[in-house]
């Protein structure tokens, strides 16, 4: 590179200063007017006319917001107002509309949420049975969430979270056919995502549901049993307790209803999606009575591979449940996201644990159960509580539900397919009484207006939601026997659902 000579650098310096003064001239031609007016000048030759009289000064446009009002603004728009108090909805921001942030975060915890039941769960139930019945479950699966996508869009969001609803138990028809569900209009209650982001939230969890069902009756249900089944339910327990528990007048919402009746906490589905589904499959599968053959010939799991892969599926899809459930990517959400990992991680651990105890090896079965428990106990409370709860409860998740699954379904003689009651409605339970427990003000601020009592309340929505499914389900199972049956002929049942019920085959070996 050549170096410049004294010649090139003074021809430089003399440019620059050019460069400069003209700068100057650009930027301040009143200056060197001025400084033009002070200098000497010659005198006229005649006098100068009167100089015409200045025009009036125009009038000073408004202020607007300093940038310490704009930058508080956006704080409370991503709701950063209070230091360690992320989310909290008191605050409003002068901002309209749904922020670009948070509904992206909705959107990709909706996707997370839908993966988890297609492919997550189908795979792992269809790992489960037999290879004869395995395109069966995946045909509930996926016919569940055709059918629960059109009810939501006809009635079941509106029945959910009305905007007009007055009763605290159920929704209204106001926005029936998704009536004023807007992509740019905040949500009710939500004013940081959209309402169609809401929408579809709720929706990828009222798919996976009712398909969570599915564990317990599979092998043995037709599958047009399935869909009426679920049709109903999903109007007598889902719409409902979906109101009362996340609805802004819902009748156990504490977080965000002051006049409920149970002020309870739920935040990503203890109740609403485990609990309901749990103990719904229970009676579901004692009415249905047991697969053919059950306790005399071995059931054993076809593909384990399968049952693995939709295990890290749901695991996987479970942050957007979780997380997601944060409504907002905050620091609440982290610290769902936080504690859903430490207590998935740590129930597996300890269900293949104690399987190696007691059964002499830990079987990848029991690390996917194990896994799955911790998933559920979590859910009502992975929002509410510290990374310390968080392990407590996972430590919980492994031993219950295990010995729910390995000696309460022997106790009771019921034939709980893939365990769902074991895992969902037991771990459902636990997970919200756990809640009660190991919610911290230091995790959300909203525990604080709500510790008092807590545990109470907490017991009383489990009991509630108890009962209720189980009546409900009782009544349902016994109508939906007399319009169309539950059980396939023996003969069906004996060569497996697959091929008489969908002309396929899994497998063709």
């Amino acid at each position: 590179m050549l170096k410049p000579n004294n010649h090139t650098r003074i021809w430089r310096s003399i440019a620059s200063a050019a460069v400069v003064a003209i700068a100057t001239l650009a930027i301040n031609p009143g200056d060197v007017r001025a400084q033009d007016a002070a200098a000497p000048a010659p005198a006229p030759a005649a006098a100068a006319p009167a100089p015409a009289p200045a025009p009036a000064p125009a009038e000073a446009a408004p202020s607007g917001p300093t940038l310490e009002q704009r930058i508080f603004d956006l704080e409370k728009y991503v709701q950063n107002v209070q230091p360690g108090k992320d989310g909290d909805t008191t605050w409003t921001s002068n901002i309209a509309g749904p922020g670009p942030g948070h509904n992206a975060w909705q959107m990709v915890s909706t996707a997370l949420v839908i993966f988890m039941t297609l492919p997550g769960l189908f795979l792992f139930y269809g790992g489960l049975v037999r290879k004869k019945n395995v395109l069966s479950v995946i045909a509930q699966c996926m016919g569940i969430a055709g059918l629960v996508t059109i009810l939501w869009w006809a009635c079941g969001y509106s029945l959910s979270f009305g905007v007009d609803a007055k009763s605290p138990f159920i929704g209204d028809l106001s926005n029936a056919l998704f009536k004023g569900v807007s992509p740019y209009a905040a949500g009710a209650g939500y004013w940081w995502i959209s309402d169609a982001m809401w929408a579809m939230f709720q929706l990828s969890f009222a798919i996976i549901t009712p398909a969570l069902i599915v564990g317990a009756i599979a092998e043995r249900m037709k599958f047009i049993s399935v869909l009426v089944f679920v049709a109903l339910w999903m109007f007598a327990v889902y719409f409902p307790f979906a109101h009362m528990v996340w609805s802004t007048v819902g009748y156990m919402c504490g977080p965000l209803n002051p006049n409920a009746a149970i002020k309870a906490i739920d935040f990503a589905g203890g109740t609403v999606v485990h609990m309901t589904s749990g103990w719904s499959a229970l009676v579901l599968c004692i009415l249905l009575g047991k697969r053919k053959g059950y306790g005399k010939e071995p059931m054993a799991p076809h593909s384990m591979v399968l049952c693995a892969i939709g295990t890290g599926m749901l695991w996987v899809g479970w942050y957007g449940f979780n997380a997601g459930s944060a409504l907002g990517a905050d620091g609440i959400a982290a610290n769902a996201f936080m504690t859903t990992t430490l207590a998935a991680a740590t129930a597996g651990f300890v269900w293949a644990v104690l399987e190696w105890i007691l059964r002499g090896k830990p079987s990848v079965l029991g690390f996917c159960s194990g896994i799955v428990a911790g998933l559920v106990v979590i859910t009502p409370g992975a929002g509410f509580v510290t990374a310390n709860g968080a392990m407590i409860m996972g430590v919980a998740a492994g031993v219950i539900p295990f010995l729910a699954v390995a000696y309460l379904k022997k106790i009771l003689g019921y034939d709980d397919a893939l365990d769902t009651f074991g895992v969902h409605g037991v771990g459902g339970t636990l997970g919200a009484i756990l809640t009660g427990i190991f919610a911290d003000e230091k995790a959300n601020s909203i525990v604080g207006g709500l510790k008092e009592g807590l545990l109470g309340n907490q017991l009383k929505a489990v009991a509630l939601t108890i009962v209720w499914s189980v009546v409900a389900t009782l009544v349902i199972t016994l109508i939906v026997k007399v319009v169309v049956g539950l059980r396939p002929d023996p003969e069906i049942e004996t060569s497996g659902l697959d091929l008489a019920e969908h002309g396929e085959a899994g497998y063709e070996h």
